[in-house]
């Protein structure tokens, strides 16, 4: 009895987290519209900067909820659902590097970080306890 209100509780806060995400890429994404349309009468370049940054955020956002609805059907979040969400955020660091004045040792850093956080994808993938539900 006490486990399953504990349950229902957890669902309950995990679902008002990803409607709250849901509004927040929805917000986002008419921003990007709104970006987008100004960038064409302006500055296409500072535009096309602002809009890959979003789409990464909220391409990171689509993963988070991802791990969410993982956590809601079986009960637990897989490894590989998290570092999927960092490597999404992590990646989207390095494209920002892109975009502004960047210390050589920051993107070093960033790339064997990445680096690391895919080699412990694959490891994950290959040695899990549930091949099949991998995806």
């Amino acid at each position: 009895m006490n486990r399953e209100w504990h349950s229902r509780i957890i669902g309950f806060l995990v679902g008002l987290l990803m409607i709250s995400i849901y509004l927040w890429m929805l917000a986002g994404f008419i921003n990007l519209l709104t970006n987008l349309y100004h960038s064409f009468l302006n500055d296409w370049s500072h535009g096309a900067e602002t809009m890959i940054k979003d789409v990464v955020i909220i391409l990171a956002s689509l993963e988070l909820i991802r791990t969410f609805q993982s956590y809601l059907s079986i009960g637990r979040v897989k490894v590989t659902f998290i570092l999927d969400v960092a490597l999404v955020v992590l990646i989207g660091e390095l494209i920002s590097f892109w975009y502004s004045d960047y210390n050589p040792i920051e993107i070093i850093v960033s790339v064997f970080v990445v680096s690391a956080l895919v080699a412990l994808r694959i490891i994950t993938t290959k040695y899990s306890p549930d091949p099949g539900s991998e995806t």
